[in-house]
């Protein structure tokens, strides 16, 4: 029994992630979203990460195991990296002051926490692989 992984998936992944939650959330200048809040020093490379993390969880994906942890992680991981003042749902929960005083600052955890769930969920769908093939290895 061979189970083989999808680099070329994985890649696409990876790219797409990488250019729609990049502009989504301007953390690069478009001419589609504009970002009212200045970009973290910090926000480039978790999108970065939360591209390639994406594209290695697509490329290794076995079963469900560790899909809604990645899912989970990724929609944190968005939240995270998003300009705060820009996401209506959250200016409607807790207000303009509210939300810069007490959501920003944690937003860099929220976004890590985000990438830690992405990681398990990659990690659990490697673990799922090699058990299935431990025990297809051991019945042969």
């Amino acid at each position: 029994m061979e189970f083989h992984y999808r680099p070329w998936t994985g890649l696409a992944w990876s790219l797409t992630t990488f250019a729609s939650v990049g502009t989504i959330t301007a953390v690069w200048s478009n001419p589609w979203f504009t970002r009212m809040t200045s970009v973290a020093v910090w926000e480039f490379p978790a999108v970065l990460l939360l591209a390639i993390l994406t594209g290695v969880f697509f490329a290794v994906r076995f079963t469900a195991c560790g899909a809604r942890r990645a899912g989970i992680g990724g929609v944190l991981s968005f939240i995270g990296i998003a300009c705060p003042v820009c996401n209506k749902i959250l200016m409607l929960v807790f207000g303009g002051p509210l939300l810069l005083a007490y959501f920003d600052p944690v937003r860099p955890y929220i976004a890590l926490a985000g990438l830690i769930l992405l990681a398990v969920g990659i990690y659990r769908n490697i673990a799922a692989r090699r058990a299935v093939l431990a025990t297809a290895w051991v019945m042969s």
